[in-house]
């Protein structure tokens, strides 16, 4: 994982992945792989937006610069969870036998998409997410990312009476305060709830600090079959147990109920079986959970999708102190997207090698305790949030 910035001056996005690719590579013969880019039989590339990097086919690009020519690879691209497709599908390649050892590799590079004459990228880089929504309907009517989960978070409340601005507070103020301990992480900040409370309104009821800053960055990771696993003699490996997604409705006033996101609990609830796990208690089945809190709203709804808490527990559970580094279930304890910030397309194998450093016991300032050897990273994103992906991984306790 390289550090999450706002901008990187000096480094192309495809400079970007090559320098995660290295790391991955460094980490999985630190455990005794020795293996080089030659042995990656497959990558699967996870690059959300083609405007971000001014790139239309980014991926190739890459393949060429990192010495995977003469070989597959595959773009995934799904909104925000884009990093946790691009996992799923590696694990495809592997599981199927296509692959031994393949690549997931994501990248993002927001601040390359520009005004050229004013030199501001903020105004351009809302605009390219917008074009992910509906462009009959929705696009000329101002939806944006804020205000779609806006929606959700509102009718959540409406029905359940939270989360409220304080509790979405809290998200904040943890994640902020857990990215303190993460050096890779681009907004480390120790902040109260009424600084949250009192930072400007991007949506309502969303503030500034509510919300995830967009971010440059890159994440990799190297999926090995067990059988090379084995040959490889790799020390202390880290299972994919269990891999779910779904995507929901994109047109959000098409569902049932608005302050549902579906697509949360159908890839949990996959996931879960496919591991082997019980939906219902997952809490007490797993250690710690990296969430998809690109808005702190969007976090505390998903404690309850993703069955930590009932349905409209999830602000009592924040209030009561149950997802922070040493409550119940630890949740982003990297400092999340609002900790570290969100490279789109790396953030959820950013996440999901968080996950990874915490069962491993190298998680360094911000690790939490281990017990049962399980973690899970989540994934959503899209118009509506409309994909979401769950990761299931356990160590090699766990799996004894």
């Amino acid at each position: 994982i390289t550090p999450f910035k706002a901008r990187y001056l000096d480094r192309t996005y495809f400079e970007l992945a090559y320098d995660a690719t290295k790391l991955a590579l460094e980490d999985a013969n630190k455990n005794g792989a020795e293996i080089t880019h030659k042995d990656l039989q497959s990558t699967v590339y996870g690059i959300y937006n083609e405007l971000f990097e001014r790139q239309f086919m980014p991926d190739i690009f890459i393949n060429s610069y990192i010495g995977m020519n003469d070989k597959p690879g595959t773009r995934i691209a799904s909104g925000g969870a884009t990093g946790g497709y691009t996992v799923r599908m590696a694990f495809a390649e592997v599981a199927s036998g296509l692959s031994d050892l393949c690549l997931c590799l994501g990248v993002e590079k927001c601040a390359d998409c520009y005004d050229e004459q004013t030199g501001a990228a903020t105004p351009e880089v809302l605009n390219a997410i917008a074009y992910s929504v509906d462009m009959t309907y929705e696009y000329p009517m101002g939806m944006t990312a804020a205000s779609s989960y806006v929606s959700m978070v509102n009718a959540h409340f409406e029905e359940f009476g939270n989360p409220t601005e304080e509790q979405m507070a809290l998200v904040s103020v943890k994640n902020h305060g857990n990215a303190m301990k993460n050096p890779k992480a681009q907004s480390p900040m120790e902040i109260t709830v009424d600084d949250v409370l009192n930072s400007r309104i991007i949506c309502y009821p969303f503030k500034l600090l509510d919300c995830c800053l967009y971010s440059e960055g890159s994440a990799a990771l190297i999926l090995a079959s067990e059988e090379k696993v084995k040959e490889l003699k790799v020390e202390s490996p880290i299972w994919i147990t269990g891999v779910g997604a779904a995507n929901s409705d994109c047109f959000i006033g098409n569902r049932e109920d608005m302050g549902r996101l579906y697509s949360n609990i159908y890839a949990a609830k996959v996931a879960y079986k496919m591991a082997g796990l019980n939906y219902h208690n997952i809490k007490e089945q797993i250690d710690v959970a990296e969430l998809h809190d690109a808005f702190s709203g969007q976090e505390v709804i998903s404690y309850e999708e993703l069955g930590f808490v009932p349905f409209g527990d999830g602000g009592k559970w924040i209030e009561s102190g149950g997802s922070i580094l040493d409550g119940e279930l630890p949740c982003c304890p990297s400092g999340g997207l609002i900790g570290c910030g969100h490279a789109v397309g790396a953030t959820g194998i950013m996440s999901t090698g968080e996950a990874v450093l915490q069962l491993k016991g190298k998680a360094g300032k911000h690790q939490v305790k281990i017990n049962k050897g399980r973690a899970i990273s989540h994934s959503i994103g899209g118009p509506g949030a409309a994909y979401a992906a769950v990761i299931v991984m356990e160590n090699e306790e766990a799996q004894k």
